[in-house]
């Protein structure tokens, strides 16, 4: 099912601002479609503890290569800084306890600051890493109660946190096995890529084309977020895959995951996220790709975010 809070992303000033979730459908929905079919598919259209609440107020996003809106999202220095550099990336593996799982989400969070830390800095832009609440216990953020039905993470512009709920991970993944660290790993990253669209001011784009009583036009700037989050995911893991590396099972779990959270099932109104389809491709596209360039979601044509 997907969360409820998903279906709306619009800024509106003084009021809590929405949350961005790397949900969709719960994975599962698959049935029979092997691991192979899924890479064959993909491969055919896209190979172009808790840290603490966050409290503290950040200083202004720094402007990402424009000085409108639409310039920054389209033409993003990010966009001209080539591949992610190798911050030589080591996680634990997870065992099935809370404790496990947090501190596995803190050694990769911990990585993904080093990393698009550098990325700021070749562009240079400002940035300020986004604090994390890892949560097994329900609780609020400036954006909403937590959990959700069927989400087990988001992201709240609001005070540039990531919340993912250390048990919540491995609920909503359809039974994914821990040994599968990857499928857990993309949740962690993909939510870390909505903190650098904030920082590099792409979602005040984003969030003022969702700003139209249009229900598909919203839904379609809604997807460009959310894929462009899902390509950032990809070029971070395909970055680190010597020191993170994936045997063909764990990259095979977690395409099988992303593509089971495809919408293409729901109501029109309500494809906010995308299809399975390409909701894994632009993982590949970036895990094969790994420059950023190829992560601009915002200039493809409306059929590649469908």
């Amino acid at each position: 099912m997907r969360p409820p809070y998903a279906h709306q992303y619009r800024y509106v000033p003084m009021r809590p601002p929405p949350r961005r979730s790397a949900g969709g459908t719960i994975a599962g929905i698959l049935g029979a479609l092997t691991s192979v079919a899924v890479i064959a598919i993909l491969g055919a259209t896209f190979l172009v503890g808790q840290s603490g609440a966050a409290t503290t107020t950040r200083p202004p996003i720094t402007s990402g290569g424009g000085g409108s809106a639409r310039e920054q999202a389209l033409g993003n220095k990010l966009y001209e800084t080539g591949p992610l550099s190798p911050v030589n990336c080591r996680v634990p593996s997870i065992q099935p306890s809370s404790a496990s799982m947090r501190r596995f989400m803190n050694m990769l969070g911990d990585c993904l600051d080093s990393s698009w830390s550098r990325q700021f800095r070749k562009a240079g832009m400002r940035f300020d890493e986004p604090d994390r609440v890892f949560w097994d216990q329900p609780g609020r953020s400036p954006c909403g109660t937590y959990p959700a039905p069927g989400a087990s993470a988001f992201y709240c512009p609001a005070n540039d946190t990531m919340y993912v709920g250390v048990r919540h991970v491995v609920e909503t993944s359809g039974g994914e096995p821990l040994s599968n660290w990857s499928v857990f790993a993309r949740v962690i990253a993909h939510e870390y890529g909505h903190h650098v669209q904030n920082r590099a001011g792409i979602l005040l784009y984003g969030n003022r084309l969702m700003d139209t009583g249009d229900i598909r036009r919203r839904n379609e700037a809604s997807r460009r977020i959310e894929l462009q989050a899902q390509c950032f995911a990809g070029a971070f893991l395909g970055t680190e895959r010597v020191t993170l590396p994936m045997t063909q099972d764990q990259f095979n779990a977690m395409i099988r995951d992303v593509r089971g959270r495809g919408d293409e099932r729901l109501p029109p109104e309500k494809r906010d996220h995308g299809s399975g389809r390409h909701y894994a491709g632009w993982v590949v596209t970036g895990y094969e790709g790994r420059r950023l360039a190829v992560c601009n979601t915002w200039t493809v044509p409306s059929a590649k975010v469908s």
